[in-house]
């Protein structure tokens, strides 16, 4: 391994010296086509973070989907990606003597009551926030994959325990099931945390560290997932150079992709996932319809 990091130490290097330009099928080290990962679900063409975004998603073709994960007032797990409700809800008419509107100020009945579609098209007018344990139910019926995002740990302590209880009630940490699931996070220590309790999920952290601390990820962290404006061909070799815990070279999906030029440019990288608002689009662009 020490081998291929100080190679991928020195193409990094040379690939971040020059300014970046405005390919389950996951190919660390550039084998095959990235894989394409519906963001919030088909999140270009339906409601964010809901049902109808994985349906869709479902629809069009692909497995795998991501979400993101916060916590009621009362203790139960929903899927959205906001901290607050305001976005992407009618909060405001439904409770409108309760700014900001925190997620976490909220019960599950009261978010239950709001409208998550009108936000977006009339076509989906009441359409709900899911709660996890609703999602998860969907993403199986649809024979989905998940990358799931813990959102916002700081405001939720405890949420990677109460996370993977969940996840384990629905039976998605059992052995036929981890190969359909990687939870990420922004949060190193989050993703710490997870890897501590159940060492054999596959993990993601959101973001790029620099080439000199990619050691230090590479003991709880499979992937590394940053923006794709922050990348560069010479950090991604970097990247795969590294084994994660699993004994795996380290992975990378970028996000978010949403045009056919940054596709190809993104692929053309080697990195092994792209996030995509419209999966369609990044298909059609790597020609993998």
């Amino acid at each position: 391994m020490h081998a291929r990091v100080v190679a991928a130490t020195v193409a990094a290097i040379l690939g971040t010296a020059a300014p970046l330009n405005p390919g389950s099928n996951a190919r660390a080290g550039g084998v095959g086509e990235p894989t394409v990962i519906a963001h919030r679900g088909a999140s270009g063409y339906a409601p964010e973070n809901t049902l109808a975004s994985i349906d869709k998603a479902a629809q069009l073709g692909f497995s795998w989907v991501e979400n993101d994960v916060q916590r009621t007032k009362d203790g139960e797990l929903v899927v959205i990606h906001d901290d607050s409700l305001q976005r992407t809800t009618n909060v405001e008419q439904v409770f409108p003597g309760r700014a900001p509107w925190k997620v976490k100020d909220f019960t599950a009945a009261e978010i239950a009551r709001l409208d998550a579609g009108s936000w977006y098209s009339p076509a989906y007018a009441g359409t709900r926030v899911p709660t996890l344990d609703q999602y998860m139910r969907r993403v199986e019926r649809n024979h989905e994959k998940l990358l799931l995002e813990i959102k916002n740990p700081g405001l939720y302590p405890g949420i990677e325990q109460q996370t993977l209880k969940l996840l384990g009630n629905e039976g998605w940490l059992d052995h036929k099931h981890l190969d359909r699931l990687i939870v990420q996070s922004f949060s190193a220590d989050s993703i710490r945390t997870v890897h501590e309790l159940k060492p054999a999920v596959t993990t993601g952290y959101l973001g790029s560290p620099t080439v000199a601390r990619l050691h230090q990820y590479a003991g709880f962290t499979d992937l590394v997932n940053p923006s794709y404006g922050s990348l560069s061909k010479g950090y991604v070799a970097a990247v795969h150079a590294f084994d994660g815990p699993h004994g795996r070279p380290l992975e990378v999906f970028a996000w978010t992709v949403n045009d056919a030029a940054t596709a190809r440019k993104v692929a053309g990288y080697d990195v092994d996932g792209i996030i995509t608002n419209k999966p369609d689009v990044v298909r059609a662009a790597l020609g993998s319809d």
